[in-house]
């Protein structure tokens, strides 16, 4: 694996498999500045392919997730840009979030989004990009952009992707807040849980669950099901036929069969 690459806005603790990411920036609910996007491209990178590395669980200091991107990080890097103009260097800006967010989504590892206080704009966007979310019931969701002035650009997909058209369309045209019980429902998030030490425990057993699935197979049914959103159903057949016949004739393949027939763990649950 590469190092991990030194972070002013991100803190990284890689533990028995598990990546954990905490948004840093806590004095401003921990809103997505550039710095933070960059970072985050770079860890991501760093892991690309890694499959020591098991799960990713990114979650937010002080309290908050992550109420979205900072505006007045973005309005400085706009001024301070040469040879561009302000529009030019906001889209620029905009779409290396969009970047983010499509690299964060195809990672090979399972993404474990942990989401408490603020949840907004970029934030909510990240939280679709999850395999698994767990929220406190308390948290507060909502796509705020339009309050401001400005569109959900680059999270829109994604949103749609996660709830569907149709509440998305209500949430992004009122703004409106709701919290982790509604989330759940609106399928947002997998779990919404009343404290603290519930959402440990909870991460625990998801943590647990992970560490029986074989990493290569997890990485290849994860790539399976987002290629269902844009591949054609025949060569989506296709091309799932024969990786399943590399996986059931490969080493993880080979050993999950072997421990089954002996009634053991597989080694990568042991």
């Amino acid at each position: 694996m590469n190092d991990l690459p030194h972070c002013e806005t991100l803190l990284l603790d890689l533990e028995a498999g598990v990546l954990h990411v905490t948004l840093d920036r806590p004095d401003s609910r921990n809103a997505m500045s550039l710095a933070m996007v960059g970072e985050l491209r770079a860890v991501l990178a760093a892991v690309h392919g890694e499959l020591s590395v098991r799960a990713i669980v990114l979650r937010g200091a002080g309290g908050h997730f992550c109420a979205g991107g900072d505006i007045k990080d973005m309005a400085s890097a706009s001024a301070r840009s040469q040879g561009e103009g302000s529009a030019e260097a906001y889209r620029a800006l905009n779409r290396a979030f969009g970047s983010l967010l499509e690299e964060a989504q195809h990672t090979s590892q399972v993404l474990i989004a942990v989401l408490q206080g603020a949840v907004l704009g970029g934030g909510f966007g990240l939280a679709c990009v999850s395999d698994i979310a767990i929220a406190r019931q308390d948290a507060r969701f909502g796509l705020p952009e339009t309050t401001l002035g400005i569109l959900p650009a680059q999270i829109a997909p994604f949103v749609v992707g996660r709830i569907g058209l149709t509440q998305t369309r209500r949430l992004a045209l009122t703004a409106a807040r709701f919290d982790g019980v509604e989330a759940e429902r609106l399928g947002l998030v997998h779990f919404s849980e009343p404290d603290d030490a519930a959402i440990e425990t909870r991460l625990q057993q998801v943590l647990g669950q992970i560490r029986q699935c074989a990493p290569q197979a997890n990485a290849r049914t994860k790539a399976l099901l987002l290629a269902t959103q844009s591949q054609a159903l025949d060569s989506l057949l296709d091309s799932a036929a024969e990786q399943f016949a590399a996986a059931v004739t490969g080493a993880e393949g080979v050993e999950g069969t072997l421990a089954f027939m002996q009634k053991r763990a597989p080694k990568w649950a042991q």
